[in-house]
């Protein structure tokens, strides 16, 4: 695919097909990921590829624990109001099929960064998620779906003990990879002209 169209398009779907991804294409995407920058390129990042069942039916069954503590926060429990054919309204439910479903996604990617035992900040993120923007835009250039999470952080020590994940190490994110049973195409986003500035805040970008 043409590289404008792949950025473009390329969306979270998170509702996945169980059909297993080929391997040739799975190694494709993992390199992409390695392709990224990272600070100093000292390249910090690993990735958990799981396939096996039982992992993932027990990471799912963690995700609907941390999908309950994160609807008892006030965004949630406020958008949990929103009328079902509203912009909310949709993300949620796609959301709640994700926490439902997510160990149906034949392949679950935990991305992590080493701290060297440093206290996570906000530009530790710096050298994981274009790692992991790579590998989303890797997968939709091959028609596989996925989405970026970040709730599995309210059991992070869970899973950390279930893959065997060093204490020193953060856990990123958590990609499902699968075929998409939604479609894909660009998303809705605020017009270009209330988020990007010309040489000063506030002022509009020509």
């Amino acid at each position: 695919m043409e590289f404008f169209d792949v950025a473009t398009t390329q969306r979270s779907i998170r509702r996945l097909k169980p059909d297993p991804i080929p391997e040739t294409a799975l190694r494709q995407i993992m390199d992409t990921a390695l392709c990224a920058p990272s600070g100093g390129n000292r390249q910090g990042w690993s990735f958990v590829v799981i396939r096996d069942a039982s992992t993932r039916a027990r990471i799912g069954e963690i995700y609907r624990e941390c999908w309950g503590e994160l609807m008892r926060t006030p965004y949630y429990a406020g958008v949990s109001e929103a009328p079902s054919d509203s912009r909310e309204g949709k993300m949620l439910a796609s959301a709640r099929h994700l926490s439902e479903h997510l160990a149906e996604a034949p392949v679950l990617v935990v991305a992590c960064i080493a701290t060297d035992g440093a206290k996570p900040t906000l530009t530790t993120g710096a050298s994981i998620y274009p790692a992991i923007q790579n590998l989303m835009l890797a997968a939709r250039a091959l028609g596989i779906g996925s989405c970026i999470t970040t709730i599995h952080r309210y059991r992070d020590g869970q899973l950390k003990a279930l893959l065997g994940i060093p204490p020193e190490v953060e856990t990123a994110a958590v990609v499902p990879l699968g075929s998409p049973l939604g479609k894909f195409g660009r998303p809705p986003r605020r017009p270009l002209g209330e988020v990007a500035f010309g040489d000063r805040w506030g002022q509009g970008f020509e």
